[in-house]
């Protein structure tokens, strides 16, 4: 077994790892950003090393810094966790090609083969895995959708090579969208995974989301763990999982099992990984692989016993599994709420801010809690909304539910807006109860006004934003027992530290500090009476639609936003002439950040 393991993410999944790794005996050593400085994962870890500032291609996406801080803390593996660099394959070498450090999860060719949509497609068809009707060739020509529709009718989905999730994927309804939804697939591939190949498929209109998880050794062993149900979504983001699905029946529920193995042996895979299906009419279709683990592993657990985080880090220092299939015993039922700083009511609006004035996660029979976050700590809005995982597991579904009833009830959140209040409308709603939602149930048939009642009703309110307090902060460069270390005093409502000997150790030489204070020299200044057209929310610039002289009238598209891994266009409200557009694709924007301005 290893004996240090750095976890290469944040938040609640970098804690769950450290626990698995502590039951095992081994020191963890976390990364983290400018903006997480003060985070849970940080806390919890033996030791901790920053990788950069606050936006994440410049720190949780920073692989070489990342491996950098491996081999200085002497971690001998790297877990990455879901998210960030999970499924990058070109990481996932690099740490596979450093001396001493061995990479927890499936090999870089594994990730390759699997990542790539249309290869994974391949590999699938050639193992006898139904697949959805679709290309297995990259997709450039709008004249390639529209054959494609000819044959097999419309609505078409055009999918992201590199995506998942809902990322990358667009669904084309009639011919006449065929250019402008091919064109935003292909961008957000490129922005989200660095790879503008799309392909096509036939999109199954109200399906079920039906995923198997796996687990595989070096040794040839595979076993699945059965499956979860996933079909509760919006805009094609899980919300509520479950396992045991409540519909899938004996001979079915054994063939997408089988499918699972079969199709994982097939590609020589190691490691955990889900293999996901979509359901129809008595009928399944290999959907992807997500080669890592998954956020809502916690309900196989929960319902078959098996830590599936400490079997990816055995299965990674060569261990054999050391079950039977036939020793794979599912027992009750199992359902996972992401706790998210989301404003249901709100189309889903993510937080801006906030302090956790009062956090008291629920207990009892049945009840666990994954999160990183601690009462009296501010909230973290630049990266995922999520900020815990509640899991209830009861001996029937109907016991679960009931059991969820009473512990988001019990689930105390003051100081941030959370989606408690969707779950537990959820749990009253008769379709869900039932088990018989689907993929679109909530984008199509759910009515979205019961929300606003629910917020009123057990909603919580965001905290106001505490004065402004000057921060200063100095780095120095100490020496203990011979040892250098890089130490960072910050200091609140007080002047800048001046100079500073410590027994010799300074900046007397004038040089100047690392920059580890945030300027405004960015802050953009609105000369004359220009318009501005700001951020309505944290995300990231995927494209940008004008340049400054640029005539628009009301309704045009300014910029592409994508924020909680939805595409969002911003457009105009007025007619004018572009006079400043302060961003560019790629760039990071805070809520309140200015995108346009137009005179």
């Amino acid at each position: 077994m290893f004996e240090k393991v750095l976890v290469a993410n944040r938040g609640e999944i970098a804690v769950r790892v450290m626990r698995a790794c502590a039951d095992l005996g081994v020191e963890t050593v976390a990364v983290y950003s400018e903006a997480d400085k003060h985070a849970g994962h940080v806390r919890y870890a033996d030791e901790a090393y920053r990788v950069g500032p606050a936006r994440a291609a410049e720190s949780y996406l920073d692989g070489e810094a990342i491996v950098a801080a491996a081999k200085e803390s002497g971690a001998d593996a790297i877990h990455p966790g879901y998210g960030f660099l999970a499924e990058n394959a070109d990481f996932a070498a690099r740490v596979e090609d450093t001396d001493g450090v061995t990479w927890v999860g499936p090999s870089s060719e594994s990730m390759r083969r699997l990542g790539e949509k249309t290869g994974a497609r391949e590999v699938m068809d050639d193992a006898d895995v139904p697949i959805v009707p679709g290309t297995t060739e990259p997709v450039t020509d709008p004249d390639e959708v529209r054959a494609f529709g000819d044959r097999h009718g419309y609505p078409i989905a055009i999918k992201a090579e590199g995506g998942g999730g809902g990322r990358g994927m667009k669904v084309v309804e009639a011919a006449s969208e065929i250019e402008a939804q091919l064109d935003a697939a292909r961008r957000e591939g490129e922005a989200y995974f660095g790879n503008d190949a799309v392909y096509l498929e036939r999109y199954l209109a109200d399906p079920k989301h039906i995923e198997v998880q796996v687990l595989a050794d070096e040794h040839g062993t595979v076993r699945h763990l059965g499956e979860r149900d996933c079909s509760l979504q919006r805009r094609h983001q899980k919300i509520i999982e479950e396992g045991p699905s409540p519909t899938l029946e004996g001979d079915l529920r054994e063939e997408i099992h089988a499918a699972a193995r079969r199709g994982v042996a097939a590609a020589d895979y190691v490691n955990a990984g889900t293999v996901e299906f979509l359901v129809a009419d008595g009928e399944f279709y290999f959907l992807e692989v997500n080669t890592r683990i998954q956020v809502e592993h916690t309900v196989t657990e929960e319902i078959t016993g098996i830590d599936i985080v400490k079997w990816q880090l055995r299965v990674a220092a060569g261990e054999e599994i050391d079950f039977a299939q036939d020793d794979v015993d599912v027992e009750g039922h199992a359902i996972e709420f992401r706790i998210n700083a989301e404003n249901a009511a709100d189309d889903f609006a993510p937080a801006t801010g906030g302090t956790l004035e009062t956090y008291d996660p629920p207990g009892g029979p049945g009840v666990r809690v994954d999160d990183a976050l601690r009462q009296g700590d501010d909230l973290v809005t630049d990266y995922d909304s999520m900020v815990a995982k509640l899991i209830v597991s009861g001996s029937d579904r109907a016991e679960c539910i009931a059991r969820a009833r009473r512990t988001l009830a019990e689930y105390e959140i003051e100081g941030i807006v959370t989606v408690v209040p969707f779950h537990r409308l959820m749990l009253d709603d008769e379709r869900f109860v039932a088990g018989e939602h689907t993929t679109t149930y909530l984008d199509e048939r759910f009515d979205e006004t019961r929300l606003l009642e629910a917020q009123e009703r057990w909603g919580s309110e965001a905290s106001a934003p505490a004065d402004d307090a000057e921060t200063n902060e100095r780095e120095f460069t100490v020496e203990v027992n011979g040892k250098r270390f890089e130490v960072s005093l910050e200091s609140h409502d007080a002047p800048a530290l001046g100079d500073v000997d410590l027994d010799g150790i300074g900046d007397d030489d004038g040089a100047e500090p690392p920059a580890y204070v945030a300027d405004d020299e960015g802050e953009t200044v609105v000369e004359g009476g220009g318009e501005t057209v700001a951020a309505e929310m944290q995300g990231t610039i995927l494209s940008v639609d004008v340049e400054p002289g640029d005539v628009v009238e009301p309704g045009d598209v300014l910029v592409v936003l994508e924020a909680m891994k939805m595409e969002n266009d911003v457009v105009a409200s007025h007619g004018g002439t572009v006079s400043q557009v302060p961003v560019a694709e790629g760039e990071s924007v805070d809520m309140g950040d200015t995108l346009v301005v137009i005179d």
